[in-house]
């Protein structure tokens, strides 16, 4: 028999895992100093973009010699903007573990057509970083896998003495992990993940090897304008101080600025951290507790503290992807939990996103009704 719903009820049902929830204090109200009507270019605009980089450097404790860069196109286009632009120059190592990770081999080696040394792990796996060659190789990976729950446990397995670029996917890890600033080359993210901001914008993080590379190694291929990053063998600096190569919402701007000043009233990244470890372990132990729902991620050490990916393991269940699609219908008919299925990519089952703007009430909230929502299609489909 089913049980009955629980009382309580989450204030806050939004746990994608993109676009994410909205910091807690957010209120559209708040973005009215939004620079609307107004040239990016103008001084007002490009006080903005100006002040969404530094704010950017000072939360997440980015280098003074680091390159920061609002760029077209969410993390998509900050990813793609880095693989078109600085490939080819040495071996290429691809790392996929997750569906974005996946995609981008796919560009790499069948669009750019480099013959790069692919490594692959299944779903909730991690591949052996014991064996990228970081020393002499670019290197291309994901820190967290969005869509498979899986991150990197640490940088140790980077190169100090490298001679390649390190290229890292960050987002829905920047603002959550903590980034080795010294071990990463170009860093890509989008502020619509773990700062809840809106979206179609991404931030390009350079070290000065990767500047470096840019200004010494042109690519075979031509460049389309929203990738060049480099205008007669130099670094287009402007991109770096808010001259940004499009046209940018300033409304995004202003509410990414609006989560910057949330962020530090939290205590920056460490408050933030702290925060998502937090949300984190609330579903970790429910999946303790329960031994009909497990991680996907296998490694305790590997599972990420944002996008938690989770899969059913009763085996009363006839059609895995039928059942979690049905029970996250169930939860949001109910305003429980909004948009938790599975990345249609992944494995079936359910992804609850455990970011910092997420309140850990909210979840502690859910979880209850995600039992009932359990019980309840077991007792559907007998």
């Amino acid at each position: 028999m089913a049980t009955q719903q629980p009382a309580t009820r989450p204030a806050n049902p939004r746990f994608s895992s993109g676009p994410c929830a909205k910091p807690p204090t957010f209120d559209v109200t708040k973005l009215a100093d939004a620079a609307l009507g107004r040239s990016h270019r103008a001084a007002v605009g490009k006080a903005k973009l100006k002040d969404a980089i530094e704010g950017t450097r000072e939360v997440l404790g980015i280098p003074a010699d680091y390159r920061i860069g609002i760029v077209p196109a969410s993390d998509t286009g900050a990813v793609e903007m880095a693989l078109w632009s600085l490939l080819g120059a040495r071996k290429v190592e691809m790392l996929a573990w997750e569906s974005f990770g996946a995609g981008w081999v796919t560009d790499v080696v069948k669009q750019l057509k480099i013959d790069a040394e692919v490594k692959t792990a299944d779903y909730g796996q991690i591949v052996d970083l014991a064996t990228v060659d970081t020393k002499n190789n670019d290197v291309v990976f994901t820190w967290n896998g969005t869509t498979s729950g899986v991150r990197v446990p640490n940088a140790d397995w980077i190169a100090d003495d490298r001679d390649g670029l390190t290229i890292c996917d960050a987002t829905s890890a920047a603002f959550a992990m903590d980034l080795p600033w010294d071990k990463l080359d170009v860093t890509t993210f989008s502020w619509q993940k773990v700062l809840g901001g809106e979206a179609a914008h991404g931030v390009i993080v350079l070290s000065p090897r990767a500047v470096e590379r840019l200004e010494s190694y042109t690519p075979a291929w031509p460049l389309p304008k929203i990738f060049r990053l480099t205008k007669g063998g130099k670094l287009i600096e402007g991109i770096f101080t808010g001259a940004t190569i499009n046209t940018p919402s300033m409304l995004a701007v202003e509410d990414y600025l609006f989560a910057l000043d949330w962020a530090r009233s939290e205590g920056g990244l460490n408050g933030l951290i702290a925060r998502a470890d937090a949300n984190a372990k609330a579903v970790f132990d429910f999946c303790d507790a329960n031994d009909w729902i497990a991680n996907l991620a296998e490694n305790d050490a590997t599972r990420s503290n944002t996008s938690v990916c989770l899969k059913f393991t009763d085996d009363r269940i006839q059609d895995g992807a039928a059942f979690a699609k049905a029970v996250a219908k169930r939860l949001e008919a109910e305003n429980i939990a909004l948009d938790i299925g599975a990345y249609r990519d992944a494995p079936a089952g359910l992804r609850i996103w455990c970011g910092g703007t997420v309140e850990t009430a909210d979840l502690e909230a859910m979880l209850p009704w995600l039992t009932w929502a359990f019980e309840a299609e077991i007792a559907a489909q007998a």
